[in-house]
């Protein structure tokens, strides 16, 4: 599977920092569409084949890896005129010549390879250092989130310098690769820098709750969004502390980590659960879904000892994973699709890698298993693997990061590696949260003290660190009762081999009844089911009873509608706040859906060799026609262009369009018509390809066909609509094979052989839930109802339609809040909807 991925982006992209797998080619910023944030990681240096380096060694392909290192030493440039993301670029570029370094050196020792080699990757990681480090000239110590690595910050000519936020992790995960730095080349600049940025985010932590917010003002050093968890925009902050502790031997970092991990696990952790929180009033959800970028944290949690609560959440996740075949990139607290791309993250794997090598349950070799045959089924194209536009349709985006060579497969091939497969020892060295590994040995290296937090960047002296961290810590904030010294030994943790079964049990069980709901037991302070906003009637006696059991009280408007106010403190009792706060929640999702529902996206599916169902385009539904939801089979056959290729008259090649798909263009007359006289030519289908060269499902929302204002019922077949860039792919295919088969269908079949309608469960969502509302701080809450609408009707949500829409938001209006700010209306939805949104960018950013 490696070498798949590798040689692909060797033959078809490199010196390009990316593969694009479905078009075969290398993706140079600036050529392609901008995907906004995401495009931050790509700074022209071969990004690819840089954070591939030391997994070239321990996959034991030293050959190749001699012959990646020359290439980069010979091609790669890094004076580029370009903005670069600086912690996309230190994790990936200065870490994955860091960890290549190493490899290097560790080789040339064993006297066998690389005895050429002068020390040339760290010169070139010391150069890119020196480029990251103006970053850092900030008041506060922590960097600006981007740097031009020609120009450096604030020059007229950086386009750089006017940010003023950053995340957490942004800015907390630097000290590894910086300190590493520092330590590999005796210039203490670097690792000074870093140990100031972590000082003052910790100076900053909410001192009541000991949490951190997701996005900081790098200036003021205000939390800029308040919102707490393990996940997007946090998560490799905590892993850092943790792992610089591991890499560098400072007890100062251990004693961070374990206080705010006694905090998450207080405020953050419900098992199997991770659940975002307010920092100023952590027993206060912030949302009701997940990211996946949280799966990382019961690998963290094996490292600093903590086995049970991993076992917990890594079995809530591959429960998630194997009802959508991969983990989506958000996921609701039911276990449905919140946002449905999934781009190949390595996290899940990482965890289990770290689950097996603690327990040594081979429960953890199936789990790879799974991971590794979902990868090969839905995510192996011809000249790659592909990430996932839609896990619930299997569509495809044109996108293998760098992390997916650099992460996955490392922790894939530990996970499966008897000894004698690996040629050197893992455990004298730490992985980054790239995956990059660093040499142990390094805590054994000179290194020095954080500068006051007043100063820009130079060097200081170097007394040592020890005085230092006296002088700033009180013997109460280092008490030994913050030290976990020990990890457990989970033999006698887990004396009953049936254990890990037992906590696996339920959690298995709650996620696959959770289809359609999960069944609580449970009325508010009654041990009975709560009310759920769906099923609520205004004019139900036995629900204003439950309503006022819950602190929520209906108050009849003149205009015609109802408003609901939650006061938490009249509640019956703690459980039922909670359950009124679960209510409220629920019913502002319900009130912001749009009145008219969105159909969801459909799946072509290329067939025939020699792609086999291994190329999934997303494409955008008819609202007429064969709606292929209520297919059990689909719609397959051979494509064929229709002349005129508009599809505006008369087919003049009727005959071969009889009993194919025909391909049309968009334009000149309406969709429906276009139907109407591809039907009377015979044919069984029909694609229309936009006429807008460039767009594409990645950066444009889903795009619905209407009719044109008749009655459309005589249309009795399948239309489908791709963008631009996904049509030509379909086109290059004809036009190379002559013979093309696809599937025009509501989601993708297996791959690799004969393509059949698989049983319909509740495994794969059609509908996916709108971003959900974050609650008023207050103990108040108000949500108002048009009292004509019934409320005892299931309501379908609005369906995700992908990030293109969430990561370009539109500006929205702040919502009206009451004079006492007691009161939050619908309209505050969109505020919290735009937090939703800036997570997403978030997550994008971090990976």
């Amino acid at each position: 599977m490696f070498d798949h991925a590798y040689s692909n982006y060797m033959d078809h992209a490199y010196p390009a920092d990316e593969l694009m797998p479905l078009t075969c080619r290398g993706r140079v910023r600036g050529l392609e569409p901008s995907r906004g944030d995401v495009d931050d990681a790509l700074g022209k240096f071969s990004l690819t084949l840089i954070d591939t380096l030391d997994t070239l060694v321990l996959l034991n392909k030293t050959t190749e890896f001699e012959e990646a290192v020359r290439r980069v030493l010979t091609d790669v440039r890094l004076d580029n005129d370009i903005v670069v993301s600086v912690f996309e670029t230190n994790i990936r570029v200065l870490g994955g010549l860091l960890g290549g370094h190493s490899m290097a050196v560790m080789l040339k020792d064993a006297g066998h390879h690389m005895q050429w080699y002068q020390d040339e990757l760290l010169h070139m990681a010391k150069d890119v250092g020196l480029r990251l480090l103006p970053a850092f000239n900030t008041s506060s110590g922590l960097p600006y989130p981007r740097v031009n690595l020609k120009h450096g910050i604030r020059g007229p000519e950086s386009r750089t310098g006017t940010e003023t936020d950053t995340c957490t992790a942004c800015a907390g995960t630097i000290i590894l690769e910086f300190a590493a730095l520092s330590r590999f080349t005796g210039d203490p600049v670097f690792e000074v820098h870093a140990r100031r940025a972590l000082d003052f985010l910790w100076e900053k932590r909410q001192r009541n709750s000991n949490l951190v917010g997701t996005t900081i003002n790098i200036h003021s050093g205000e939390w800029v969004r308040r919102d707490s968890g393990v996940g997007a925009g946090i998560d490799s902050y905590y892993e850092y502390l943790l792992k610089a502790y591991i890499l560098l031997g400072d007890d100062l970092f251990l004693q961070r980590f374990n206080i705010h991990y006694a905090s998450i696990m207080k405020y953050i952790s419900q098992p199997p659960l991770l659940l975002d929180v307010h920092i100023h009033k952590p027993l206060l959800p912030a949302r009701t879904w997940m990211d996946s970028l949280l799966a990382f944290f019961p690998g963290l949690q094996v490292l600093k000892g903590d086995i049970r609560p991993a076992i917990e959440t890594h079995e809530m996740l591959y429960q998630v994973t194997k009802k959508h075949n991969f983990l989506p990139e958000a996921f609701t607290t039911d276990f449905r699709v919140h946002w449905a791309q999934h781009p190949l993250r390595p996290e899940f794997a990482e965890s289990t890698y770290f689950l097996y090598k603690a327990t040594k349950d081979p429960y953890y070799l199936e789990v790879g298993r799974t991971v590794l045959d979902n990868l090969n089924r839905f995510a192996r194209v011809p000249c790659g693997f592909a990430a996932m536009k839609d896990v619930r349709t299997g569509s495809h985006e044109d996108r293998m990061d760098s992390f997916f060579l650099a992460e996955m497969f490392k922790y894939l091939f530990l996970l499966f590696a008897e000894e004698e497969d690996l040629t050197f020892n893992v455990e004298d060295y730490i992985f980054t949260t790239e995956a990059h590994l660093l040499p142990l040995s390094l805590s054994t290296a000179p290194h020095a003290p954080s500068p006051p937090t007043n100063t820009t960047v130079q060097a200081p002296s170097l007394p040592h660190l020890s005085a230092y961290v006296k002088s700033l810590w009180s013997e109460e904030e280092l008490d030994d009762s913050n030290f976990d010294w020990t990890c457990p030994n989970t033999r006698l943790l887990f004396p009953d081999p049936a254990f890990p079964r037992n906590l696996r049990d339920p959690i298995r069980s709650a996620v696959d009844k959770s289809c359609p709901r999960p069944a609580i037991h449970r009325e508010p302070g009654m041990g009975r089911p709560p009310l759920r906003a769906q099923d609520f009637m205004a004019n139900n006696p036995d629900h204003l009873e439950l309503l006022r059991r819950m602190g929520v009280s209906l108050i009849h408007l003149k205009d015609g509608r109802v408003q609901l106010v939650q006061h938490a403190t009249q509640a019956v009792s703690a459980v039922a706040a909670e359950d009124g706060m679960r209510f409220m929640q629920e019913m502002m999702e319900l009130s912001s859906q749009q009145q008219k529902e969105q159909l969801p996206p459909r799946a072509v599916q290329i067939v025939s060799h020699p792609f086999f169902g291994r190329v999934v385009l997303t494409s955008g539904p008819a609202q007429f026609g064969t709606d292929l939801s209520k297919s059990i089979t689909g719609v397959r056959g051979f494509v064929t262009v229709a002349e005129p290729y508009s599809g505006c008259a008369e087919l003049s090649n009727a005959a071969f369009v009889q009993g194919r798909i025909a391909l049309l263009q968009r334009g000149q007359c309406m969709f429906a018509e276009k139907a109407r006289h591809i039907m009377k030519a015979g044919a069984i289908g029909g694609i229309v390809i936009d006429d807008n060269e460039g767009s594409s499902s990645d950066t444009a929302p889903l795009f619905q066909m209407a009719g044109d204002g008749r009655n459309t019922d005589d249309v009795t077949l399948p239309l489908l609509f791709l963008f631009y860039k996904e049509g030509n792919i379909l086109l290059e295919a004809l036009k190379e094979y002559r013979e093309v088969e696809v599937l025009l269908s509501d989601k993708a079949r297996d791959r690799g052989r004969d393509v059949q309608e698989e049983e319909e469960d509740c495994s794969t969502d059609q509908t996916s839930p709108v971003p959900a509302a974050t609650l008023d701080q207050s103990h108040v809450r108000t949500v108002e109802l048009d009292e004509s609408a019934p409320h005892n009707e299931e309501v379908t949500p609005e369906e995700d339609v992908g990030p293109a829409i969430k990561r370009n938001p539109e500006p929205e209006e702040e919502p009206e809040v009451d004079k006492d700010s007691s009161r939050k209306s619908v309209e505050a939805m969109m505020a919290d909807w735009r937090e939703d949104l800036e997570a997403f960018q978030q997550m994008e950013d971090e990976l």
